[in-house]
């Protein structure tokens, strides 16, 4: 379990590194912002004047999240040998289902504000996704030894 963990904590301060430069360098959004977006998710348009209590709620949504993504997939590894043994391509596909259901069901059920259309951040999305993706697939094999 301690390796499920050490995976959650890396792969979502990358993820979090990930979001805050991408909108920072192209947008100059602020990273305090980025983290109150998380955060409306659950508050809507409230989080955006909470301060730093809804940034720590954005960071721990984030967390619990990705502990989830990763929990998922590795349950299902200790029961599905075939999650194991090719993690590189299973990886991949549940990239794509983590961005599908991020993207598709979870943000549009939320009480987060719409976005505006980018497609740079949909491209760099999609290929964050992938990379947790085969991530996650490769840690829960390693986390299986």
């Amino acid at each position: 379990m301690i390796s499920v963990a050490a995976i959650t904590f890396l792969l979502a301060t990358a993820d979090l590194i990930f979001a805050c430069t991408y909108w920072h360098q192209l947008y100059g959004v602020p990273p305090s912002r980025l983290l109150q977006n998380i955060a409306s998710g659950l508050l809507g348009k409230p989080a955006f004047a909470g301060g730093n209590q809804t940034m720590l709620l954005g960071v721990l949504l984030q967390y619990v999240m990705m502990f989830m993504m990763v929990g998922a997939y590795y349950i299902a590894s200790r029961r599905i040998d075939t999650l194991n043994r090719h993690p590189w391509i299973v990886g991949l596909l549940y990239g794509v289902v983590l961005y599908v259901v991020m993207n598709h069901i979870v943000l549009p059920l939320s009480a987060a504000p719409k976005t505006p259309f980018v497609p740079s951040w949909i491209i760099s999305s999609i290929v964050a996704h992938l990379v947790i993706g085969v991530s996650i697939a490769y840690g829960a094999r390693w986390a299986a030894r």
